[in-house]
């Protein structure tokens, strides 16, 4: 559908805003991670649990004011968050409605990945799915080869690991940090997800440190075909408490193909990554890598960029706390109360958008709160897109995530790329 400008205007820019993990009911392939992910809806979970009553007091640390009863979601609704939900499950979510007049285009998106890990959903957003399977360790324990980590212990100087096993990040560094400080080794540890995680001491181990041995398991573990090697900071101490910091590093692998990001990059665009978005893409395809430290500190980045990116530029956030606070720490509340949150500042970038100007909101994966266990969940994911002059109506669903990226592409002039098909 054409939607003012010509494809070809200089004016255009793109925001492609991704919520981390705000799934919108399970995949239809979803029974092939178990009957949890064949059972999971993310919102309509979330949005059960406050009209149950389960989220009273949410918000009151964030000018919520504690809020009670349903979930309030007025501007996501309007842009048809209701409706593509509805459209994904076949029930609107307790407390959101199915907009008769949507101020945007909206949908929802089903992947075609391998995974429902986070590097698959985002590459798969930006037109390059993940046609192979990612490599997962057992859950046993230990769960890491013998040789993989005596390697990393050799090859890193280490008086060996705590963890070799899969575990939530905050309860095994609550369990082991105290002996982490005491015998300097790190905590080694996995999930769901193909990854490798490696958690240490900011002061007594050392961030640079910790980076360094990071980047030797990367190397270590490219044979086995796994995804990520993550850093995870933390300091505090065993009579307070421990608490992971905003310094995480993500090692991810290269995409197998060129991504939008790539292709705008080469088109000569400025790329604007925000929050895990560079470590996601091995900060390949950015012309600029913003950090901030959890969805607030995220927004207004996102808004810094709207004010200075140029004309026909590409600017891609992450908000990262719906997974990392509430999802995988089985939070309903907490995970209600970032939703309204960020719907509360939406007229804020709204405000701040130009003629010319595309945003498209979507997300990588589910991870319900409500689920058992504290991994991710294979689920539909919304599309909504708006901006000025963008006309309200549906795109149906989408039979991958790179449709999200080719529309991009489509709207910002780009050459089509090899997967995916644009609803503008």
């Amino acid at each position: 559908m054409s939607q003012t400008l010509e494809p070809s205007s200089p004016a255009r820019r793109a925001f492609l805003l991704v919520l981390d993990s705000v799934g919108i009911g399970a995949a239809g392939d979803a029974a092939r991670w178990g009957a949890g992910d064949a059972a999971s809806d993310t919102l309509g979970h979330v949005a059960a649990a406050c009209a149950r009553g389960d989220c009273d007091g949410r918000g009151a640390s964030d000018g919520g004011g504690g809020a009670t009863g349903p979930l309030r979601l007025p501007n996501l609704d309007r842009l048809g968050l209701g409706a593509a939900a509805a459209a994904s499950t076949g029930a609107v979510p307790a407390g959101l409605h199915v907009a008769k007049a949507p101020e945007g285009l909206w949908g929802y998106g089903a992947e075609v990945s391998l995974g429902k890990d986070t590097p698959s959903g985002h590459w798969e957003i930006t037109g390059v799915p993940v046609p192979f399977a990612w490599t997962y360790f057992p859950e046993t324990v230990p769960t890491f080869p013998p040789d993989l980590i005596a390697a990393l212990v050799a090859e890193a100087k280490l008086p060996g690991i705590l963890g070799d096993c899969h575990a939530s990040g905050t309860e095994i560094i609550e369990r082991l940090g105290a002996e982490h400080v005491r015998t300097g080794k790190p905590i080694c540890y996995t999930s769901a997800d193909s990854v490798f995680q490696i958690a240490a001491h900011e002061e007594h181990f050392g961030l640079e440190r910790l980076y360094e041995v990071c980047e030797i398991a990367r190397r270590l573990v490219d044979p086995l075909g796994i995804g990520r090697v993550i850093a995870r900071p933390f300091t505090g101490d065993a009579e307070t408490g421990f608490t992971r910091t905003a310094n995480r590093r993500d090692y991810a692998v290269l995409p197998p193909e060129p991504t939008l990001l790539d292709r705008a990059k080469a088109d000569g665009r400025s790329v604007i990554a925000i929050g895990k978005i560079g470590d996601i893409f091995a900060h390949r395809g950015m012309t600029e890598t913003v950090k901030a430290a959890g969805n607030d500190a995220l927004f207004d980045a996102t808004l810094s960029a709207v004010a200075r990116a140029p004309a026909g530029a590409l600017v891609m956030t992450n908000f990262v706390d719906f997974d990392t606070l509430f999802g995988h720490r089985r939070d309903p509340a907490g995970y209600a109360a970032a939703l309204e949150h960020f719907d509360r500042r939406l007229p804020e970038l709204r405000a701040a958008l130009r003629p010319g100007d595309l945003v498209v909101l979507t997300a990588d994966h589910g991870c319900d709160p409500t689920a058992a266990g504290s991994d991710h969940t294979r689920e539909h994911v919304p599309i909504l897109a708006f901006g000025p002059g963008i006309a309200g109506g549906t795109v149906g669903r989408r039979g991958t995530f790179a449709d999200i990226g080719e529309s991009v592409a489509a709207w910002l002039g780009l050459a089509p790329g090899r997967h995916g098909t644009s609803f503008l």
